[in-house]
């Protein structure tokens, strides 16, 4: 009915825009960085960190140490309608993990890359050897193994069938730096992201770029595992489903590595038994 609460009620969009843009009106440095992006279009770097410490800092405020999934949405939706020229998700402009940063916290988002040499790397490895050794694994076990610190990456063969060489490709795609990166994803079937490693060779890359549906966003990664951490993140900030053949390793990752959403999320058994093997395991 005309008049009514529900008639008036402005979006959700909008209402999120209005609370950041009164956010930074509260904080110190607020009204600068809004200064900014009236004159140029644009944040610094620099800039554009501030803004999110000040947006988490006044969502820990409002809604507590921990708040939930939707509140810290809202306040990215917020960001996204009143700094428009940011929200391109594959422009060079992209900040993933500021916004991964929003949404769980800094804390959260830095445990791969803190704990995946101390932690994981070596219980996994450990492993995968009690397994049964076909082709494949044995191939990828020997390439963990010995993969260098820095721009390494493992070279993978096609198969007909989803095997543990064909679901890596589904997320690593080695492009020669010398030929043309519009047909190489031109080349790639389906929405999910996956990893376009660039160089001479696979193992000399040069670049890291995420690529969501033919579209690329460059990577801050220096590593493959960086690149990685930025192509799980990428799952929650352009809010994707994970690639069917990939579930339960990016389940593992969620759940085990970063700890998000353990309770309610449907895991499988043997992620779940994965998940205890690596986390009882003292070697």
């Amino acid at each position: 009915m005309e008049g009514s609460p529900s008639a008036v009620k402005a979006p959700l969009s909008e209402t999120a825009k209005e609370m950041v843009k009164n956010a930074l009106l509260r904080k110190s440095g607020g009204e600068d960085i809004l200064e900014e992006y009236k004159s140029e279009n644009s944040l610094k770097h620099r800039t554009r960190s501030h803004l999110v410490n000040i947006l988490a800092s006044d969502m820990t405020e409002r809604h507590g140490r921990i708040p939930t999934h939707k509140q810290r949405e809202k306040y990215v939706l917020g960001i996204i309608k009143r700094f428009p020229a940011l929200k391109d998700p594959f422009s060079p402009k992209g900040y993933v993990n500021q916004d991964f940063n929003l949404l769980f916290g800094a804390e959260t988002s830095s445990k791969l890359l803190n704990k995946w040499d101390t932690t994981f790397k070596l219980k996994i490895i450990k492993e995968a050897t009690q397994l049964t050794q076909s082709t494949d694994p044995c191939r990828l076990l020997k390439a963990a193994e010995r993969q260098p610190e820095s721009n390494g990456m493992l070279s993978y063969s096609k198969r007909t069938k989803i095997s543990p060489t064909d679901a890596a490709e589904r997320m690593v795609l080695f492009h020669k730096s010398c030929s043309s990166i519009d047909e190489r994803l031109k080349e790639r079937e389906g929405k999910q992201p996956f990893i376009l490693a660039v160089g001479r060779t696979c193992n000399k890359i040069d670049t890291y770029y995420v690529a969501v549906d033919k579209q690329l966003i460059p990577c801050h990664a220096t590593s493959s595992l960086s690149a990685f951490d930025e192509l799980f993140k990428c799952h929650y900030v352009f809010n994707l489903s994970y690639d069917e053949s990939l579930v339960h390793l990016y389940m593992f990752v969620q759940t085990t590595v970063f700890n998000i959403d353990v309770t309610s999320t449907e895991e499988s058994l043997c992620v779940r038994e994965l998940r205890a093997k690596i986390l009882n395991d003292n070697v």
